[in-house]
């Protein structure tokens, strides 16, 4: 049996009494902050203090961040209304510019065609006649003229010539004497040259007039002239103006050698051409009197052109 050393065996508690001694360090006391001492419950109270106060400074934060955050969402106020202007009166529209004065004319005539300033345009006729039969002699005059409203009639049928149609009830001229002559037959019909020689009285009463005294005479009864012009519905046109415009129109009408072959869809004749159809009233009638009479009629006009704007006609 072998036998137990003395340092393999157990320890034994100590003979003594018999009690049991705890050698453990003593616990330590529960502290109680209900009855913490006076500097420890004056420390705990500054802590107190410290964190209040960040929270109040954190919430004043918080309050300013959410002010300025609204503010620079809101749109901007509208700028304040600007004071009233006094509103300027409409401006009255200028009136179009004259390119005709009819202070520019310069006739060239020797001597002045009698004629007294009628007080009216509609008491004008008297006056008006009696100083056209001084410039082509009385016959010719009652032949070839309506004399009745002559002024209008002449303003009215200048007004027309570059439009479609020209009414003959308003010309200032009587209609030409003689039948239409055509030539051909079902096939094809013409313009017969003798159509042209029933203006040939017409024309010679107008080449035998002055231009110079003509021209003296429409200066002299001007205010005749525009105060019928407004009548017909052109109150801020000058009818001087449009003289030379038509004039100009009249100028450009081609030169349209014969035979001219016409239709007739109708009771009328009409140019068998479109394009000669469309022209305006006053080129037709100039293709209709044929090319040599359109020539006259021409030159009769160049010149009353000229002395009417006192200028050459621009080339």
């Amino acid at each position: 049996m072998r036998e137990e050393s003395q340092a393999d065996s157990p320890s034994r508690p100590p003979q003594g009494r018999g009690e049991f001694v705890d050698t453990r360090a003593p616990a330590e006391p529960e502290f109680d902050l209900g009855r913490a001492p006076p500097h420890v419950a004056q420390a705990r109270d500054g802590a107190n203090r410290r964190l209040l106060a960040w929270g109040a400074a954190l919430l004043l934060l918080a309050a300013v961040a959410a002010v300025w955050y609204w503010l620079q969402q809101r749109p901007a106020p509208p700028p304040p209304p600007a004071p009233p202007v006094a509103s300027a009166p409409p401006a009255t529209p200028a009136e179009p510019a004259i390119k005709h004065p009819i202070e520019e004319a310069r006739p060239e005539a020797k001597a002045e065609v009698a004629a007294a300033a009628p007080p009216s345009l509609d008491e004008s006729d008297q006056a008006v006649a009696d100083a056209l039969a001084e410039l082509v002699g009385r016959g010719p005059l009652e032949q070839f003229a309506s004399l009745s409203g002559f002024v209008r009639r002449v303003v009215a049928t200048i007004d027309n010539l570059p439009r479609n149609k020209a009414p003959r009830r308003v010309w200032p001229l009587t209609p030409t004497p003689g039948p239409f002559v055509t030539t051909g037959g079902k096939d094809a019909v013409y313009l017969g040259a003798e159509n042209y020689r029933r203006y040939e009285p017409a024309l010679r009463v107008m080449e035998s007039m002055d231009t110079g005294k003509l021209v003296a005479l429409y200066v002299r009864l001007y205010p005749l002239f525009q105060q019928a012009y407004r009548d017909l519905g052109y109150p801020d046109r000058y009818f001087n103006d449009r003289l030379i415009e038509v004039i100009d129109h009249l100028l450009a009408t081609p030169n349209v050698p014969g035979p001219i072959k016409l239709a007739q869809p109708h009771v009328l004749y009409e140019f068998a051409d479109p394009a000669l159809e469309a022209r305006s009233a006053g080129q037709k009638i100039l293709i209709r009197i044929g090319p040599d009479n359109a020539a006259r009629v021409k030159a009769k006009l160049r010149e009353l052109r000229r002395q009417v704007t006192g200028r050459e006609l621009p080339q």
